[in-house]
């Protein structure tokens, strides 16, 4: 039976590696927008992983246990997540008036990204810790380490890579040519394509080398990631043409 400060640990233990990555995301932001409605936003993205949980437990249950489904599994249990991460996000605040700049669609879907990356945490480290077991705790902080550079690190990634898409297709609605896409639609289908390859290829990678306990591969590719989109941050931070006047709203796509 988990004792009061156990459950105090755990929930710090899978917090802290997205609320680090948030809070230096936050920082990064020119204009940041109110917190509370970061954080509203970080827990519909930690909400929505229930229902995505039990989709791809369907998904588990359909497909044949073959090695040849492998690969169509990892496929489809990324592409659950990072839609169901956007649909959320996109619900909770695609009509807000504080979305009105480009790189707060990357700002918010980070964040509900890292809201579903900690209740994984919760999940994983949850099941290693025990108080009364020293060396539990050390197996704890080491899983705690490995998923801060690895999969929510991840999950931050494919988040940002959304909302920069997201963005974008919200520079079509306003009528600011995009030179690559045409449709808002279209954005959005990119951006969370992308988003799932990067995860299949995280997952591909973890699953290849778990044998080795090798995280370098997974890590290297993380990191290669990591400078696109900052360049995709950059480039949205410096769009000022494109804020819009307090008071108006983007129409529904």
């Amino acid at each position: 039976m988990m004792t009061l400060l156990s459950i105090v640990v755990l929930l710090v233990a899978a917090g802290l590696p997205a609320l680090i990555w948030l809070i230096f995301v936050r920082a990064e932001d020119c204009h940041p927008g109110p917190i509370r409605l970061l954080l509203y936003t970080f827990a519909v993205g930690a909400l929505v992983s229930l229902p995505a949980l039990a989709v791809q437990l369907l998904l588990q249950r359909l497909l044949p246990e073959s090695l040849s489904s492998a690969l169509v599994l990892i496929t489809g249990l990324a592409v659950i997540e990072e839609v169901f991460k956007f649909i959320a996000v996109y619900w909770a605040i695609n009509k807000n008036l504080t979305l009105d700049e480009p790189i707060d669609a990357m700002v918010y879907t980070i964040a509900g990204a890292l809201g579903f990356a900690t209740v994984e945490n919760l999940f994983i480290i949850g099941r290693s810790l025990d108080l009364a077991n020293l060396s539990s705790l050390g197996e704890s902080a080491e899983t705690l380490l490995l998923r801060f550079v690895g999969a929510t690190l991840l999950h931050m990634l494919a988040g940002a890579v959304v909302g920069y898409y997201w963005a974008r297709g919200r520079l079509v609605l306003r009528g600011l040519k995009d030179r690559v896409h045409t449709s808002f639609a279209e954005c959005l289908v990119v951006g969370l394509v992308l988003a799932s390859v990067i995860h299949i290829i995280f997952n591909y990678l973890v699953l290849s080398f778990q044998d080795q306990n090798n995280l370098l591969y997974p890590s290297l590719f993380l990191i290669g990631v990591t400078f696109f989109v900052i360049e995709d941050f950059e480039r949205l931070r410096d769009r000022p043409d494109a804020t819009l006047p307090p008071g108006i709203n983007v129409p529904d796509a």
